[in-house]
């Protein structure tokens, strides 16, 4: 695992350095830390909570996923009788 990341593009070094005295007093090394945890916990938020690998959640063609599953209208309001 590298110890040492060499950053050669001078506005990246630039951005590095004013936000690392803004954010860390000048700690460019916690301000990348900083940066990569909120990415990684970022991605990690915007991923399915099921179905992480393909093809391992299946739905059937005559299933609407944008469609309520609870029908809106109660059955004490419908006048409907529960079938027990």
């Amino acid at each position: 695992m590298a110890s040492v990341v060499t950053i050669n593009r001078p506005d990246v070094v630039a951005l590095i350095e004013k936000a690392a005295e803004a954010m860390t007093g000048g700690n460019k090394t916690e301000l990348v830390a900083t940066a990569v945890r909120r990415l990684l916990d970022e991605a990690a938020r915007t991923k399915p909570l099921f179905g992480a690998h393909p093809g391992s959640v299946k739905i059937r063609s005559d299933i609407d996923l944008t469609q309520p599953v609870i029908d809106p209208q109660t059955d004490a309001e419908s006048g409907r009788e529960i079938r027990r």
